[in-house]
């Protein structure tokens, strides 16, 4: 297939997804639900318009094409995907670079979203029947030229050694933070829900901590926060909620909460489910360098425009990424053109 093959063909499937009248998308999605709740058909819904809208509109993806230089000649090599399973499709963004680079998917699904991908790239064959030269779902990597890997810090020591002698991409833990001045609108924290909430938190870009001014008040935050206290009536969720609202109790430690989230001070960048760090922050410029220095922790930044010198997201913005922002900020477009041997 040429450049232009498989762009048209990303295209098509991104108009599918919107028009939201598949049964059997619907039907997978159930599946998935049913095996893994925290799969909620909501957060699969909320992934598959994230990625018509974000990844697979035409406009957004010429003009994230144009900053590259992709040519029908490509020796093309065996890349060994190892997808993560925290938030459904999660691996979507690598799948479609390597395609649109011209090279072959070795994919290893999550066994927590093992449907809706599988179901994708099932459509794209259908369509085009020279897709299926792309993608190979397989159980364990084996034969592949390089490597992309996302898992937890414990798994990328792992990968990190086992996939040394291949060019590759290993992912680690990593969370958004939001940084807030103290002058932040209702709508702004109300929109700031939204990146602690959906996908119960699970995602590298769900903000699982606050740095906030010396003496700031939390009962807006925790009043717009509470809007969203629908997230209770999940089980899980609730258990998570419920077993640290009850060890804080008994540990004597000092939190805040208002029915669906736990707010607790603490350094730690990443929290538990169903809580939300907090740390004070005396001037601008002294955060913004201790946020430098933990750079490999962040996966994005939530603020208001300007707060800050670093890059940073819109509230409400962090679980809608462009075609740019890659993870961990590394370029896997880049990297899959890079790769030895390629004309």
């Amino acid at each position: 297939m040429t450049v232009a093959e498989r762009i048209a063909l990303m295209i098509r499937l991104g108009e599918h997804l919107r028009k939201n009248d598949d049964e059997l998308l619907e039907a997978w999605m159930s599946r998935t639900q049913y095996k893994n709740p925290w799969f909620t058909i909501e957060n699969q819904q909320s992934a598959i318009s994230a990625i018509a809208d974000h990844f697979l509109k035409e406009e957004k993806l010429r003009a994230w094409l144009a900053s590259y230089e992709l040519s029908d000649s490509v020796l093309a090599h065996k890349v060994g995907l190892v997808l993560a399973g925290n938030i459904p499709l999660v691996g979507f963004h690598d799948i479609l670079c390597v395609f649109l680079s011209g090279h072959i998917s070795r994919i290893k699904l999550s066994s927590k979203d093992e449907f809706v991908l599988a179901y994708l790239i099932k459509l794209l064959i259908q369509w085009d029947e020279r897709a299926m030269a792309y993608f190979q779902l397989v159980d364990k990597l084996a034969d592949v030229d390089a490597v992309i890997a996302t898992g937890s810090n414990n798994s990328a020591r792992y990968f990190e050694t086992y996939f040394s002698k291949y060019p590759n991409i290993i992912r680690k833990n990593r969370n958004a933070i939001a940084v807030l001045s103290g002058q932040e609108s209702t709508d702004e924290l109300h929109s700031l829900g939204k990146d602690v909430f959906r996908y119960f938190g699970l995602g590298c870009r769900n903000v699982s901590k606050v740095y906030v001014p010396t003496g700031y008040d939390f009962d807006i935050l925790l009043t717009a926060l509470h809007e969203f206290r629908d997230v209770i009536r999940h089980s899980k969720y609730k258990n998570n909620f419920d077993y640290n609202y009850a060890m804080y109790l008994l540990n004597k430690e000092p939190f805040l909460a208002n029915g669906c989230i736990l707010l607790r001070e603490d350094k730690m960048i990443a929290s538990r489910i169903a809580n939300l760090n907090y740390e004070y922050y005396s001037d601008i410029s002294s955060l913004e360098n201790m946020l430098e220095q933990r750079g490999d922790e962040i996966q994005c930044i939530v603020a208001q425009e300007a707060l800050l010198k670093n890059d940073t997201f819109s509230f409400g913005r962090a679980q809608t990424p462009g075609l740019s922002d890659y993870a961990d900020g590394i370029d896997t477009l880049g990297f899959l053109l890079g790769l030895p041997n390629n004309n």
